[in-house]
């Protein structure tokens, strides 16, 4: 991932917006946790938005008096932005297919997410075989990264 946040996005891969991303997979507001991707390098990494607002449904009780961003959701973030990948990498024929999460290894979580923030997620593809994925996903505030995992998962028909 280092040498992609190195590299401009202009020189990596190309970018979409959030009308796009909804082409590409199911989710919609409120469940949608992607707001645009960037530096998409089909079958190898990409980097997901997600602008986090004090508007978000889950912060009316997580927490009222300190809101925060749960922790599932992050990592949520980073499945929606991995399938985003998957499909940039597939085609358009599996654009809007599903994503099913298989296992989420190692997550760690260094920061609170907090509204105002900007979480970058950047996922890597370490491989796959047939309709099973594995990523690696970071997500950064600032720069600093606020949560981490590795995780599979499987890209079935709608």
């Amino acid at each position: 991932m280092s040498q992609a946040e190195a590299t401009p996005a202009a020189e990596t891969g190309v970018d979409i917006d959030v009308m796009r991303v909804m082409e590409l997979i199911p989710h919609r507001y409120p469940f949608l946790m992607v707001d645009r991707v960037e530096s998409i390098v089909p079958d190898t990494s990409c980097i997901g938005i997600k602008n986090v607002s004090i508007n978000e449904p889950f912060f009316q009780g997580h927490f009222p008096t300190r809101p925060v961003m749960p922790g599932v959701l992050i990592i949520e973030s980073m499945a929606q932005t991995a399938g985003c990948l998957v499909v940039a990498t597939l085609g358009p024929e599996s654009e809007g297919k599903l994503v099913y999460f298989m296992t989420v290894d190692d997550a760690r979580f260094r920061k609170p997410v907090v509204p105002g923030d900007q979480m970058k997620v950047h996922v890597r593809k370490l491989r796959n075989r047939g309709p099973v994925w594995k990523f690696q996903g970071e997500a950064r505030v600032d720069g600093t990264l606020v949560a981490e995992a590795t995780y599979s998962a499987m890209i079935l028909d709608a």
